[in-house]
């Protein structure tokens, strides 16, 4: 076990050589970071929310999901339509009584620019969030609210910003109640999590990850990511609140680990998908399930997961069952989010890869550039 921790950290030191692992470490501060910059904005100016039919966040990939997660976050709070475009053009129903938030980390997503764009051909009340960019540019020429955010990190990376920010935005707008005692809870769960993601922790193989360890500095994530090393991650949890952590799941596994990993919402996947759990016996002897559940869940979600549970363990490799304890909405989803993150880093190193490039989307950048 000493060695394996020896290995890893040796790994660490060759592959990572962005330093996803400190930008990890320290996430909680990049939180703190966007509550600070939200908070110095005065944004009301020209905007009355009586006036507001519906909202439509467009972005893409890590721009993208903090939108995403807001609009799940506030599903049964928010009285007005939110929702999330990731194209180059915007729905008909965008109009004058349209707030479309643009959210691009970089500033130079083609399909937002072209969205954006959109957006002012149909005269929609617009803000925008990021770092810089042909963005900025947009709004500087539109007189448009403009929210700038730290650039330098991967835009999966910047999730505190592209949640946090949109976040404080609905509360100045007066869509939502303040979040603050919320959000100090969600900060706190996240500095505690991280000391322990942090901790290059020996893996018991014999100790369930979705047990709490005996032993405090176990590090869950780098068990889940043990486990989780040649096998196809199946991930499920409920519609409610939970949705997007799910994708958020799928999404690092991708960028991070290099991985593909699969997953679907209850109750659907009742409907249909659960059926498909029979044949392809070889292929399922590969997978591992991670169920995602949370204290909010309906009752008939938890019964449904319990039986489709006892349904898949008769073919799958393991399930691993996974709950946070915060007390606060926001402070779960972010746990769960955040334990993801570590697991998909570690699986990145487990598989000796580099977490941070993504050189196959670059590349389909400039073909796309060059074809353009």
């Amino acid at each position: 076990m000493v060695e394996l921790k020896s290995q890893i950290i040796d790994r660490i030191h060759e592959l990572d050589t962005g330093n996803m692992y400190s930008t990890l470490k320290n996430f909680y501060a990049q939180v703190e970071n966007a509550v600070n910059i939200i908070d110095s904005y005065t944004i009301n100016r020209d905007i009355e929310k009586d006036d507001i039919d519906n909202i439509l966040i467009t972005g893409l990939g890590g721009s993208a999901i903090g939108g995403d997660l807001l609009r799940s976050y506030i599903i049964r709070e928010c009285k007005v339509p939110v929702i999330i475009n990731r194209n180059y053009d915007l729905p008909d129903f965008v109009r004058e009584n349209t707030l479309v938030l643009i959210s691009s980390y970089s500033g130079n997503t083609e399909e937002t620019i072209s969205a954006y764009n959109d957006a002012i051909r149909k005269k929609a009340v617009i803000m925008c969030v990021t770092t810089g960019g042909k963005i900025e540019k947009i709004a500087l020429a539109n007189n448009h609210i403009l929210i700038k955010i730290p650039g330098g990190l991967q835009p999966r990376c910047a999730i505190g910003y592209s949640f946090f920010v949109l976040l404080g935005i609905f509360v100045k707008l007066g869509f939502i109640k303040e979040k603050t005692k919320d959000i100090i809870s969600t900060i706190n769960v996240l500095k505690n999590a991280s000391g322990k993601y942090s901790n290059i922790a020996c893996v018991e193989s014999d100790t369930a990850p979705d047990k709490e360890s005996q032993d405090a500095k176990q590090n869950l994530a780098l068990n889940i990511a043990t486990k989780l090393k040649g096998k196809l991650p199946i991930i499920y949890s409920s519609v409610d609140y939970f949705d997007v952590v799910n994708l958020r799941w799928r999404g690092q596994l991708a960028e991070n680990s290099k991985v593909l990993a699969y997953g679907n919402l209850f109750p659907e996947m009742n409907h249909n998908e659960l059926v498909g759990w029979k044949c392809n016996k070889e292929i399922l002897k590969n997978t591992i399930v991670i169920f995602i559940a949370d204290c909010e869940d309906n009752n008939r979600i938890i019964r449904r997961m319990v039986t489709s549970s006892e349904i898949m363990e008769k073919y799958c490799s393991e399930i691993i069952t996974l709950m946070s304890n915060a007390n606060s909405r926001l402070a779960r989803i972010f746990e769960m989010i955040y334990l993801g993150d570590w697991v998909s880093y570690y699986l990145a190193i487990l598989n000796s890869i580099n977490p941070t490039p993504v050189d196959v989307i670059d590349y389909l950048k400039e073909k796309l550039k060059n074809d353009s």
